[in-house]
């Protein structure tokens, strides 16, 4: 058995990794593991390829969000399992799945005895202004209207230090921009709608950081796409989607006395939600978009399904089964 690492050098401490990979590979009896570093020019999607051309077992992503993106994309459809070692900002897709965000050691431990969780896989086709089309995959979702400007004016360095309060700038900046998203979209074989939003977003799972649930019925193997369209007006409209996405989802759902005195929650006008299985939509003027909490350039339209279970996730091993 032989892993294949694949890790962001700007990321994470190789030194303290290796030694972690090392423990683990004797303690299983593993090989040596294979390690390959990501560039600037390509994120991961590669070095996915290189691992399935040398019969990983397991692939390893140590890295921030795009890192993990973009070796899902890679992976995907192969049958080799992706294992996190969560490094960066967000780490959202191992929030959605509730893997430790701290601990190295548990990390690697279950990259090399968990269990293999197969999981959906966006996948998007983005139309860009001169009227190409780039094929693209996501694990967490993909972003337009404020969130994508959100992406775009957060400053790298503010972020490297400050984490994710570095978004905070970039929220206040975007907001006070105050542009408008114009969509037509159509959801499966439906009828054509029109809508102006500030956000349009297309998701596989739902949680944030910052302990916020932004589409609190999404699952990441149901097979089914969750949309979520922001159109507050004006300040009050901001505080109502907050206190749903922050409070309500983000804290009271997680406990069951907190389900009980929410009851079944009443839908709010500034957050109007939706779901299906494929999705096209195309917008008034080149918007910009994000994938899993990275900028994608602009778009026109977009063309979105999802693919169930076309990804494998190492998961810890459930003691009880023992």
């Amino acid at each position: 058995m032989r892993a294949t690492v694949i890790y962001n050098p700007v990321k994470v401490e190789l030194d303290s990794l290796k030694a972690a990979a090392a423990r683990a590979e004797k303690r299983h009896g593993w090989d040596e593991s294979l390690w390959i570093a990501t560039t600037e020019e390509d994120p991961g999607v590669a070095q996915a390829g290189e691992a399935i051309e040398n019969s990983a077992d397991v692939v390893i992503a140590a890295g921030g969000d795009g890192t993990v993106r973009a070796i899902g994309e890679g992976l995907h459809g192969s049958g080799i399992p992706l294992a996190l070692l969560p490094s960066g900002t967000g780490n959202l897709l191992a929030r959605n799945l509730d893997l430790s965000l701290r601990d190295l050691d548990d990390a690697v431990e279950t990259a090399f005895s968990g269990v293999d969780r197969p999981i959906d896989v966006g996948i998007i086709d983005l139309r860009r202004p001169e009227s190409s089309v780039d094929r693209r995959a996501f694990l967490v979702m993909a972003g337009l209207g404020i969130d994508a400007q959100m992406i775009e004016n957060t400053d790298p360095a503010l972020k490297k230090r400050a984490g994710w309060l570095a978004y905070v700038t970039s929220v206040v900046r975007s907001l006070r921009d105050g542009n408008e998203l114009h969509v037509r979209y159509r959801l499966g074989d439906g009828a054509t709608r029109r809508s102006t939003v500030h956000t349009f977003i297309v998701g596989n799972c739902g949680s944030l950081p910052a302990n916020m649930v932004l589409m609190p019925d999404a699952q990441i193997d149901d097979g089914l796409l969750d949309i979520v369209m922001l159109r507050p007006e004006g300040a009050l409209g901001w505080v109502r989607i907050w206190i749903r996405v922050a409070w309500e989802n983000g804290i009271l759902r997680r406990t069951r006395t907190g389900r009980r005195l929410l009851g079944r929650s009443k839908p709010i006008r500034p957050l109007v939600y939706e779901k299906c299985a494929t999705l096209e939509a195309s917008f008034g003027r080149p918007e910009k978009i994000e994938l899993d909490g990275d900028a994608f350039g602009e778009v026109t339209a977009i063309r979105v399904s999802i693919d169930g279970g076309g990804l494998l996730v190492r998961m810890p091993r459930d003691e009880t089964a023992n």
